[in-house]
């Protein structure tokens, strides 16, 4: 057990400070940020030349220290020297939240395993930020971030998914929202979903409505900018469906096609529709019975 006293004790190590930017609109960054900014020893970016520009804005002339997933593995032991030394770090991401769909949460496991200071300043996230003005249920929800790209693949995780009761949370390229719904709409039915884009920045929008009215909306309006996709969650309102009113054949194989094997996604599938697993088997392959 380890028990973290952020202010209240002398410190013999640097901190490590996971500062969030904003996701969009530069005012969306707070004091206390720029402050720790401006008073650690070296900041470790995601890019240099982006993050360059918002230290440009906010005047800070900390000096910066590459730090993404291609480089993190070589240098976490170089930044947990720094640490060691008494030299406070800031991590960076290129927007929101460190730690979040970037190589943060390595280095915030390697310094709380040497028992080096971890202090989070809140700010910006787009996901909580999407979903409380979505207009679906804030609470309960499950963040995901990206889905399998993938059509097969990502079927397979909606099918894992689908009973979920809590509201879901994905990140999507604007170039894959119209596949991932269609997907969606196979898998989970025509449900309520909000889909974000281009989030505090000039051009933000939400688009809510059902799967398919969204999927109808954007036929016509092609989507651009960073996007995200607000699922409902599951209400227990869908009628179970017999052996007869499933396209067995179609879901065991997105099973397979997410990696399972044919006994593997037999047996997955039956257990989905509360389905007897040789009557899944039988229509699979197509064996009638005499």
């Amino acid at each position: 057990m380890q028990v973290q006293k952020s202010f209240k004790e002398e410190k013999v190590t640097g901190t490590l400070y996971l500062v969030p930017t904003p996701i969009g609109n530069l005012q969306d960054m707070t004091f206390r940020a720029v402050e720790i900014l401006k008073t650690v020893d070296f900041i470790c970016a995601e890019d240099t030349r982006n993050t360059g520009v918002l230290l440009k804005h906010f005047e800070v002339d900390t000096k910066q220290i590459s730090f993404h997933e291609h480089n993190a593995f070589e240098k976490i032991p170089d930044l947990l020297d720094l640490l060691r030394e008494g030299k406070s770090l800031a991590q960076v991401s290129d927007a929101g939240m460190p730690s979040i769909s970037d190589p943060g949460h390595d280095l915030v496991k390697a310094a709380i395993a040497e028992e080096i200071q971890v202090v989070a300043l809140p700010g910006a996230s787009a996901g909580i930020t999407a979903l409380i003005a979505s207009g679906l249920a804030p609470q309960p929800h499950v963040f995901y971030g990206f889905l399998p790209r993938k059509s097969g693949q990502q079927r397979s995780f909606f099918e894992k998914k689908k009973s979920y009761p809590e509201t879901q949370i994905f990140y999507e390229s604007p170039y894959r929202v119209a596949d991932t719904l269609e997907n969606l709409l196979a898998v989970y039915g025509d449900r309520q979903v909000t889909v974000v884009r281009e989030l505090t920045k000039l051009y933000e929008e939400y688009q809510r409505g059902s799967v398919s009215e969204i999927l109808a909306y954007i036929e016509e309006n092609p989507l651009k900018g960073e996007c995200l996709i607000i699922v409902a969650g599951y209400d227990g309102q869908e009628e179970s469906l017999s052996a007869e009113e499933v396209d067995i054949p179609s879901r065991v194989a997105v099973a397979i096609a997410g990696g399972l094997k044919p006994n593997q996604a037999i047996k997955q599938v039956a257990k989905e529709f509360g389905l007897n697993r040789q009557e899944v088997y039988a229509l699979y392959h197509n064996i009638k019975e005499d």
